[in-house]
This record gives C-alpha cells, sequence and structure tokens, in this order.
C-alpha cells in the first residue's frame, strides 16, 4: 500500500486528456507530485501548470509513445535520471479499434498490442519490483468492462483488456501481503476522446456513459481498499456478472449487435 500520498510520486501515462489528465487532478489534490507523460507535449504543459497553480504541485514531463518497442526502459530511464521514486504508477495509456475484420489494419493491431499489453507489462514489473525491496506503493491498470468477455469488432482490443485484468489480479495476489497494491480498474463507456481515436466517432455521446471524473474516482477508492479490481458503475458491474454465467456464443453475439462499426461512405 501507499505510504502516503502527499509529497510522493505518481507516474501517470496516457496523461494529456481523459481519464489519465483526471487522475493527475484527483492526485494532485491530494498533494501527489506527478510525471506526465503522453505524446502531445503542449497539453502536458498546459495541465502541468494548472495542476501547480491549483495545488503547488511539482510535474516533470516526459514526452513518449509508448506504442513504440523499448519505450518503457527509455521512460523508466529517464525518470531515475531525474532522481524521482515512483510510489504510484498509473498505467492509463491505451488505444482501441473498432473494425470489421477484412477492414483491420493489422500494423494498427500491433501497435495497439505493443501498447496495451507489452509497454504495460514491462511497466509494471519494472516498477513493483522496485516497489516491493522498499515494501511499499502501488499500480493502477487500466481494463476495461470488456475485459470480461470476447467483442465482435474489438476483438483484440477486448482481448488486450483481458490480459491487463487477469495479469493485474495475478500480481495482487502475489504482492497483496508484501505492502504493494494492484488495482485494476474496469470503466465502461466514458466521455472521452478514446472512441474518436478508435474508429468509433461520437459513439460516448450515442450511448450511456460516464464521466472521467467518476471513474478516477471509483478507482481510487478501490486502490484505496486495496482491492484487485473494480468495475465503474453499477451497470456496467452487474454485465460483467451477467456475460460470465451467460454462454459465450451468446455473450459475442451480443457483443456484435452493440459495437458494430459503421460504413465507410
Amino acid at each position: 500500500m501507499l505510504k502516503a500520498y502527499a509529497d510522493h510520486w505518481g507516474l501517470i501515462t496516457g496523461a494529456s486528456s481523459g481519464i489519465g489528465a483526471e487522475f493527475a487532478r484527483q492526485l494532485a489534490g491530494r498533494g501527489m507530485h506527478l510525471v506526465l507523460v503522453a505524446r502531445r507535449q503542449e497539453r502536458l504543459l498546459e495541465l502541468a501548470e494548472s495542476l501547480k497553480v491549483a495545488h503547488g504541485t511539482k510535474c516533470e514531463i516526459i514526452v513518449a509513445d509508448l506504442a513504440e518497442a523499448g519505450s518503457a526502459q527509455r521512460l523508466l530511464s529517464e525518470v531515475a535520471s531525474r532522481g524521482i521514486e515512483i510510489e504510484l504508477l498509473v498505467n492509463n495509456a491505451g488505444v482501441g479499434l473498432v473494425a470489421e475484420v477484412d477492414d483491420t489494419d493489422i500494423t494498427r493491431v500491433q501497435q495497439m498490442l505493443q501498447l496495451n499489453i507489452v509497454t504495460l507489462t514491462e511497466l509494471t514489473i519494472a516498477v513493483v519490483q522496485q516497489m516491493l525491496l522498499r515494501g511499499h506503493g502501488g499500480v493502477i491498470n487500466l481494463a476495461s468492462v470488456v475485459s470480461f468477455q470476447p467483442v465482435g469488432y474489438m476483438g483484440a482490443y477486448a482481448a488486450s483488456k483481458a490480459f491487463v485484468l487477469h495479469f493485474s489480479e495475478a500480481l495482487w495476489g502475489e504482492c497483496r501481503s508484501r505492502g504493494v497494491t494492484i488495482t485494476a480498474l474496469c470503466p465502461g463507456t466514458t466521455r472521452t476522446e478514446f472512441f474518436d481515436h478508435s474508429g468509433a466517432p461520437g459513439w460516448a455521446e450515442k450511448n450511456r456513459s460516464q464521466d472521467a471524473r467518476t471513474v478516477v474516482r471509483t478507482g481510487l477508492a478501490a486502490f484505496d481498499k486495496r482491492k484487485q479490481y473494480v468495475v465503474s458503475g453499477w451497470i456496467n458491474y452487474i454485465l460483467s456478472l451477467a456475460v460470465r454465467l451467460a454462454p459465450r456464443a451468446t455473450a459475442v453475439k451480443g457483443s456484435m449487435s452493440v459495437c458494430k462499426p459503421q460504413k465507410k461512405e
């Protein structure tokens, strides 16, 4: 578990917008100093300045594309060179892809798996190893409500988030008695830029969704209680249980009626 939030350092990937930026705001409100990581430098600088004004938070900016192989080690080396010890890692960076298999860009799938699985895994293991030596610290990994089932037209994405959930829960089991907490946060549809970049623009506006503030508040509350995972929103939680009881063919067929991508004109 954390020694404390105040005057300790958190590292947030994908911090330039959406859930990542909201994690930064809420953690800064708890007195935490932050390493903000994303590709968009201008947005990171704007966020860092707003956090400094509102909370007096120290912020370090690192511009990085975590979909590149080797990016995790480069990021951690840069953090170490700045003399920062990470007390909380928030692996928020991730991308999605909504497409029929006929139209799927394999290169985009490879980049998605590198970011959602490989980089997240490398960051988590390296940071947790150091936390275990100290006997304190924690990780919040962004999974998804789709972690619990196969999803048509989002097959690789849903599978990547299933990995995040199972990987996080396994580490939670290993580390919970040694002072380190790993929590998987599983949001449903959230009003962010995610769907616009995933090939389903306007999705969050057309469907039942939550705001990032609610999702982050849920995640931090679960982390404080040392839970291994949490689903944000009671309807999403019920759905996560329902798909476990339904025949697997029913679950994937049901997902296809919801997630079918729009045809390009």
